[in-house]
């Protein structure tokens, strides 16, 4: 294919190796966001293959063992024997950020503090998982924000964006910087990279590059940016819904020069240890009591065991689905192609079986959450719908091209 066809916003195509499609949306500065904005895509080499795809097939060359050592050099960097904590774990209780914070403490003994931005609307086994990790041997910082502020950002998201997930979004990428700012931990290291469940490395971060700055460019912001949360401006948001700034700085970056003040530094531990979602899963299951979805499985794919902590978890993806075609069960199938876990054969059946299916269990408590009615809902779901990636057959919408067509990658 020519890289006219493949950096192409019209056509529609799935990589040749995964199921992962081109209208995936890459990484973005989540205060930026606005109605309407055009949003980068997944990129494709000339062959059809995905950047993710590559980004694996260059893990495989990795030598672990150096990366490991690099690992080492910084914990050692960052070491502490003075009785305070040397790193900074954000995480739910998932599997991710079990595996990290047990291996930093026992096996790297380093001496970490987790850290938890709560979820939207906690689901049963969220808060249970999240309490097994805790009660297995963890100091934990858990913030709520304020839930006026939170369920109306959300509900600006859902509209202006028709990306409801945003508030928890924001909290992921800034909670955890603010926090080891003020605690003075200069360490914070994820379960989890962009690099290992998205589109690969991204140039997103040549700024931060250019600046010598060890916090990844999504973390931050520069002096002077107008800061957007749920597609409005917040002076915007504070005057019409009489808020003061206090009750949004919670969901708002802290500034590039804050950042270098600081001398923090922002990392991943999948950088440096090889990353398999499953092998995470049995890890945390042995250490916690990890428990997987009741339900057998979460709606819309085929997993168990990933974002199972919020009630909100589910409209994220399936919106995701609307604007780009490509839903939960290809998120959770792409990176098991590229883990070796099943084949894209198997990927494409799992996609065409799970892909789209609509987050019913909590459909009333997402509603309400919210406040809206069951129409708004689905009229703000149509506003959102491409008609580049849609056609209705039978009354009924259908994607005008799907992973298990044929030639679906040409």
């Amino acid at each position: 294919m020519s890289d006219d066809i493949l950096n192409s916003t019209k056509k529609i195509f799935f990589c040749k190796n995964c199921v992962e499609s081109n209208k995936r949306y890459t990484g973005t500065l989540q205060y930026k966001r606005t109605k309407n904005q055009k949003l980068d895509t997944a990129k494709f080499d000339n062959t059809g293959v995905c950047l993710s795809c590559r980004y694996y097939e260059d893990k495989e060359k990795t030598d672990w063992k150096l990366k490991e050592k690099e690992l080492i050099d910084i914990l050692d960097k960052y070491r502490r024997n003075d009785g305070n904590y040397d790193v900074l774990v954000p995480g739910s209780g998932g599997k991710d950020s079990i595996f990290t914070s047990f291996i930093l403490k026992e096996k790297y003994n380093m001496h970490p503090l987790t850290c938890t931005w709560a979820p939207g609307m906690y689901t049963d086994i969220g808060w249970k998982n999240f309490k097994s990790w805790i009660d297995a041997g963890f100091d934990n910082i858990l913030f709520t924000p304020n839930k006026k502020v939170h369920k109306l950002l959300t509900k600006l998201a859902f509209k202006n964006l028709l990306n409801p997930f945003q508030p928890f979004i924001l909290g992921q990428y800034y909670f955890p910087l603010r926090l080891a700012t003020e605690k003075k931990i200069k360490l914070v290291i994820y379960g989890d990279g962009l690099a290992e469940c998205s589109i690969g490395k991204q140039n997103i971060n040549a700024h931060h590059q250019k600046r010598n700055i060890s916090v990844p460019r999504l973390n931050y912001s520069i002096k002077g940016e107008e800061i957007f949360l749920g597609g409005e401006t917040t002076q915007d948001i504070m005057e019409k819904y009489k808020l003061d700034k206090i009750d949004l700085l919670p969901f708002m970056p802290m500034e590039e020069e804050e950042v270098l003040e600081s001398n923090t530094e922002l990392l991943a531990i999948t950088d440096y240890i090889n990353y398999n979602p499953q092998n995470n899963f049995y890890f945390a299951k042995e250490k916690s009591g990890f428990q997987v979805n009741p339900d057998g499985r979460s709606e819309g794919t085929y997993t168990k065991y990933s974002s199972l902590d919020d009630k909100i978890d589910g409209f994220h993806y399936y919106t995701f689905y609307i604007k780009t075609g490509r839903g939960r069960a290809t998120n959770d199938a792409a990176l098991e192609v590229r883990n070796k876990i099943i084949t894209r054969k198997e990927a494409v059946s799992l996609v065409k079986k799970y892909d789209g299916e609509f987050p019913k269990k909590y459909f009333k408590d997402f509603l309400n959450y919210i406040e809206i009615s069951k129409k708004e809902f689905f009229d703000t779901i149509e506003e959102f719908r491409s008609q580049d990636l849609w056609k209705k057959e039978n009354g009924k919408w259908v994607l005008k091209k799907a992973v298990w067509h044929k030639d679906e990658t040409k």
